[in-house]
């Protein structure tokens, strides 16, 4: 097991406080200074926020075609658009978080998205609140990769687990807390309330992180590949476009194109990344995956994050349209499925930190495969409890997945990796979110037009357990993983 977690990277180049930044001394005790809870605490609160934001929108798209007076497919682009700046800025944050210290990293993101909220909730008319979420979005995307990459500097191997599984509360209870808190909102204020509420928070972890957060590892001397950058727009952008757009009802041939372009965008960008490695260039250094449990962690949270996506979408779909639930209801019936995901996260981190990722990716694929079948059995005459439960079943099985792929994902990699990894995995949600939504989104759609909504609802889901029997495979080569060496080189 690695005894040193932040020199090699860190060198003697570490600026910030004492032992939360210097390496040597929380690596070698396993407990953690102040000053290194206080920054990942101050990095998980305001992540939470950001996540919170993303998935918001989705209850008030009704409410706002009306006051904006904009149709269904102009309204979207406000969910669309958040997505699309998500799937680009990703891929250059392993860049961004080598370039920037952490302090200047995180007053980026935040400042991003607090400025961002403000204009959303000030937004005279559609095109400016727009903006405002692409704004959010900039900043959202430099969120998570940052946090990841200061809990793999700072926290020793031997607590990483338990810290890792702090992060589920952002990445579940806090997309699962959006639509609830949004539908709760919207029936007792104006939809610029959304943004109102989440404006002070926002400015208060921007406060709190510029005068209490201390910078960590090194700053790489790396330089921007501009053909990069512009490679990212086409290549995830298109992806994730052409995959959200292409179960639509309204299609048409646009997706496909922008699918086709993402598809030659992304084999142009890795093969690009592949070259400038020779010269230690890369935007996003794809070595990551010479390390074979980074793959497999990869796959398992791609496989396992369209679950979750699909899930979100086609949950309230059944509720609303065959449950006849309202969106506050819709919003609550889902709410104890995403805090059981993330209020289990640090118990599962403990217990992956002793028993390591085999019995946890096992018993968790296994869930998710016969929980996902479940679904595909629901009908209207289905009780909503066993919805819900059935819901929250499926959270413990995606929460057992999660903090072991990105903590034995992560594990393994050296410190010049760590910013680039966090991207990797971050990005590949992204684009697996779309991906498992399209997929799921189409068949519910081809199969509800000629057999009706329950049946389309019910092949979506056996097609998602289908897709889940690949967790099974992947949860089933999961190994513990020690840290690489300091020294890993470049």
């Amino acid at each position: 097991m690695s005894t040193d977690v932040t020199s090699g990277a860190s060198g003697d180049s570490v600026s910030g406080a004492s032992a939360a930044t210097s390496g040597a001394s929380p690596a070698v005790s396993g407990k953690m200074s102040r000053e290194s809870v206080t920054v990942i605490v101050t990095l998980l609160v305001a992540t939470f926020v950001v996540i919170l934001n993303e998935t918001i929108m989705n209850v008030a798209l009704q409410r706002l075609m009306t006051d904006l007076r904009v149709d269904a497919p102009t309204v979207q682009w406000l969910a669309t658009g958040f997505m699309l700046t998500m799937a680009v800025v990703i891929p250059t944050t392993g860049f961004i978080l080598q370039r920037l210290s952490t302090r200047a990293s995180f007053m980026l993101a935040m400042g991003l998205f607090s400025g961002g909220t403000l204009l959303a909730a000030l937004a005279p008319g559609f095109t400016v609140l727009l903006l405002a979420r692409i704004v959010q979005a900039g900043g959202t995307a430099i969120m998570l990769p940052l946090l990841m990459t200061t809990i793999l500097t700072l926290v020793p191997m031997s607590r990483r687990g338990a810290v890792m599984g702090n992060v589920s509360i952002a990445i579940s209870v806090a997309p699962a807390m959006g639509p609830t808190v949004s539908g709760i909102i919207l029936d007792h204020f104006s939809w610029r309330f959304m943004f109102v509420f989440v404006l002070p928070v926002a400015l208060a972890a921007l406060a709190i992180g510029a005068k209490f957060l201390t910078n960590v590892g090194e700053r790489g001397k790396t330089t921007l590949d501009i053909g990069s950058v512009i490679l990212t727009v086409p290549a995830f952008g298109g992806l994730v476009y052409g995959l959200s757009q292409i179960g639509g009802a309204n299609a048409g041939v646009v997706p496909v194109i922008a699918l086709v372009v993402g598809v030659v965008s992304l084999a142009l960008f890795v093969f690009r990344q592949l070259r400038l490695q020779k010269s230690d260039a890369p935007l996003l250094d794809l070595r990551a995956f010479n390390f074979r449990m980074f793959t497999v962690s990869t796959l398992l949270m791609v496989v396992a994050m369209m679950a979750l996506f699909g899930g979100v979408i086609l949950l309230p779909l059944y509720l609303q349209n065959t449950l006849h639930l309202q969106p506050m209801e819709t919003g609550l019936a889902l709410l104890p499925g995403g805090l059981a995901m993330g209020l289990l996260g640090p118990v599962i981190g403990r217990i992956f930190d002793k028993v390591g990722p085999l019995p946890l990716t096992v018993s968790g694929s296994v869930l998710m495969v016969l929980t996902l079948w479940q679904f595909s059995r629901l009908d209207e005459h289905s009780a909503l409890g066993w919805v819900i439960a059935l819901h929250v079943v499926l959270s413990f099985g995606l929460a057992l997945l999660f903090t072991p792929a990105f903590t034995t994902g992560l594990n393994p990699l050296p410190p010049h990796l760590y910013s680039h990894g966090s991207a990797i995995m971050s990005t590949a949600q992204q684009v697996s979110g779309a991906a498992g939504t399209a997929l799921l989104v189409s068949i519910f759609a081809v199969v509800s037009a000629s057999s009706g909504l329950v049946a389309g609802m019910q092949a979506a889901f056996f097609a998602a357990t289908i897709i889940a029997v690949a967790a099974v495979v992947l949860g089933a080569m999961m190994r513990r993983t020690e840290g690489a060496a300091a020294h890993g080189g470049h």
